[in-house]
């Protein structure tokens, strides 16, 4: 009897597996239990199992950094690799290469994750959505400089708004690259301070070709961006999660920029119901005041009149005491004023017998010399 030791057998048996062309690249679906990444390696170890069994499961991080989703456990996938064994611990198990949801694409899996994510960290909350400018005068672009889009968005924001300036980020839109590209796009247009609002576009396509639209960075920076964001990703239909993060949504790049400026003709319609109101106004409170000024005239001349009246009745009433007072009518009267030297005499004792004096009258001035002073 050949006795062999445990080593000898795992060996052994590792080498059948190992030969076996159907264990090399075969295909398991079952249900993901025991998930658990390793850190730091970056390894997932976990167990595929169904209603009878389970299989132990590995997949190393260079395969793992290839998936598109999050796998957990409970969930149905399907795993391609090879079946071998862990000489160690005479275990067999699956040496997952690539794992597809079952039922559900690896991609759609992907997006629902992100989004639920985000939305559990707030980054969708209407409370954080930035208002656009009503008058833009300068929008940035993020998007490829050599597809229709921009070209798109030039015509429309020209015909609508020619005042506004557009300005370009030429960005990857598609591709493992563009993710990042679309994060740099989006900081450097932030960081210019005239631009009041920046457009993320692209044309319609697959889920696979918008997939840069759907990845954490873009989203987070889209959401940390200062200036207010357009999404216009793909067509109508297509939803991704820089929609969602977005301070708006709009179906087509071309609809972006119908949202994002307003039309000249709107604007010219309103300055002219604008002008139209003023000038209506205008007239009415010319009209106004010049009645007003006019009800002003009227009452200051009326007024004007009566202190003119009062005045002359003042005046004629002065007048009359004045005239009663008057030297003058005192003479007119029968009266006379002595004068001495061209002084008043006010009485006898300033006079004295033989002194020159001069009676004044109402008609004449009689000269005289004094004969005799009486004194009463």
């Amino acid at each position: 009897m050949t006795i062999i030791t445990v080593s000898q057998v795992n060996t052994y048996i590792k080498a059948l597996l190992d030969e076996s062309l159907p264990l090399k690249n075969i295909f398991i679906t079952g249900e993901i239990s025991n998930f658990k990444k390793h850190f730091p390696s970056g390894h997932l170890y976990f167990t595929l199992k169904d209603e009878k069994s389970q299989l132990k499961a590995v997949m190393f991080k260079t395969s793992a950094l290839r998936l598109k989703f999050d796998p957990d456990n409970g969930m149905k996938v399907i795993c391609r690799g090879r079946i071998s064994v862990f000489e160690r611990n005479g275990e067999y198990q699956i040496y997952v290469e690539d794992m597809q949801p079952d039922g559900l694409g690896s991609l759609n899996l992907a997006f629902e994750q992100l989004k639920l994510k985000l939305f559990n960290e707030g980054l969708f909350d209407e409370k954080y959505k930035k208002s656009l400018p009503k008058y833009p005068q300068k929008i940035g672009i993020a998007t490829s400089s050599t597809g229709a889009v921009f070209h798109d968005i030039q015509d429309i924001t020209k015909r609508r708004y020619p005042l506004c300036e557009l300005v370009l980020a030429p960005t990857l839109v598609q591709g493992a690259d563009a993710a990042p590209d679309i994060v740099k796009s989006i900081k450097l247009l932030d960081s210019i301070e005239d631009i009041d609002i920046i457009i993320v576009a692209r044309g319609g396509g697959s889920i696979e070709d918008l997939w840069a639209f759907n990845t954490e960075e873009v989203a987070k920076a889209v959401f940390e961006c200062n200036k207010p964001i357009i999404s216009a990703v793909g067509h109508e239909t297509d939803t991704t999660i820089c929609d969602l993060v977005a301070d708006l949504r709009a179906p087509t790049p071309s609809a972006a920029a119908e949202l994002a400026v307003p039309d000249i003709k709107d604007i010219k319609t309103f300055l002219r119901n604008v002008n139209y109101t003023l000038e209506s106004s205008l007239v009415r409170r010319l009209d106004y005041e010049k009645q007003r000024l006019d009800d002003i005239c009227e009452y200051s001349s009326e007024k004007y009149k009566k202190i003119i009246n009062d005045k002359r009745n003042e005046l004629s009433l002065n007048a009359g005491k004045l005239d009663a007072l008057s030297p003058l009518s005192v003479l007119a009267r029968g009266y006379s004023i002595i004068l001495k030297n061209n002084a008043l005499i006010k009485s006898a004792n300033n006079i004295n017998v033989g002194d020159n004096i001069e009676a004044k009258l109402s008609d004449g001035l009689i000269k005289c010399t004094v004969n005799e002073v009486k004194y009463e």
